[in-house]
């Protein structure tokens, strides 16, 4: 069972096995769905300009890289081309922060500051992919409450719901004073 809670080493994070798999599955789909680095040869892209930024198409994709302006796509397009590469660069650093910690038979880490705050960018990052595949509203909880345990979708609510809670108790945990 997921155990989050402040130390005076740091913030202590406990999953059970099944837990971890789960999270380790869902960042790596995550970096999946993000993509790998450009190669080295690519110039512009070692200065972490992109030659062609455009909106992607998947929502998903769309949704963790939204537009800069939404009023002004020629304006949007100059600021993606500056600035993707390196967001894209952070949502792989920080899965793979939680990839790194997810080791062996469920998972008991302590996180510094710096860590944590990079678990909750990463599971944030998890939440908005997979709401936006599910289609989250403001009503989702009503929904997913009056949902048939049988249709496809509760599992992918009950994930969802797990990751919220897993983000809401370390920014609980992140705003306790030291012990």
């Amino acid at each position: 069972m997921t155990d989050v809670r402040r130390t005076r080493h740091g913030v202590r994070v406990r999953l059970a096995a099944d837990e971890a798999a789960l999270l380790r599955a869902l960042m790596e789909q995550l970096l999946a769905l993000i993509g790998g680095a450009p190669g080295g040869d690519d110039e512009l892209a070692a200065l972490g300009i992109a030659e062609n930024a455009e909106k992607p198409d998947d929502p998903v994709l769309a949704r963790l890289f939204p537009d800069a302006y939404r009023d002004d796509g020629e304006a949007a397009e100059e600021f993606r081309r500056y600035t993707e590469m390196g967001l894209r660069d952070g949502k792989r650093e920080a899965a793979g922060l939680v990839l790194g910690a997810l080791t062996g038979d469920g998972a008991d880490v302590v996180l510094d500051e710096e860590q944590a705050q990079g678990w909750l960018r990463a599971l944030n990052d998890v939440r908005l992919a997979l709401g936006t595949r599910l289609d989250v509203t403001e009503e989702w909880y009503e929904e997913a409450s009056a949902m048939d345990p049988r249709d496809p979708r509760a599992s992918l609510f009950a994930v969802y719901d797990w990751l919220t809670m897993l983000q809401e108790s370390l920014v609980q945990v992140l705003w306790e004073p030291l012990p």
